[in-house]
């Protein structure tokens, strides 16, 4: 799966309520950047990820202009995206949908461990994500 692929497949993830965190590399120096969220590191990523996958559902994720563009060495990437995004708050009992602005940065990681959604069908990973709505600076 190229670095494109990865994207969707995290994109389907996200609809699915499959686990999101073996999207990201197992690096401190991994960051998620969320609507109102900073995850730093990946340990506080993959919890991050497992609360948002248990508390919320019914994931809309409806790209609309999806960049991605492989570097010349060919293990690093990056993409961008306009994403709209609604979900359910189940605890809160809330529909939540906005107009979002994605960016980040994938490393090819050949020898990344194959034991969870998506880490069976990727070698890519995020070491950074951004997600924003059109009023975050």
């Amino acid at each position: 799966m190229d670095a494109e692929a990865t994207v969707g497949a995290y994109y389907d993830a996200l609809r699915s309520g499959d686990p999101l965190y073996p999207f990201f590399a197992d690096e401190e120096t991994t960051v998620k950047f969320g609507i109102g969220e900073r995850l730093t590191g990946y340990p506080e990523v993959r919890e991050g990820l497992r609360s948002q996958t248990e508390t919320t559902g019914d994931w809309e994720v409806d790209s609309g202009q999806l960049l991605v563009v492989t570097g010349d060495g060919g293990d690093h990437a990056w993409f961008s995206d306009d994403v709209f995004m609604a979900w359910t708050d189940f605890e809160k009992g809330i529909r939540y949908e906005f107009e979002t602005r994605w960016s980040g940065t994938l490393e090819r990681r050949p020898d990344a461990p194959r034991d969870g959604p998506g880490e069976a069908t990727t070698s890519w990973r995020f070491v950074g994500m951004h997600v924003s709505t059109e009023g975050d600076t």
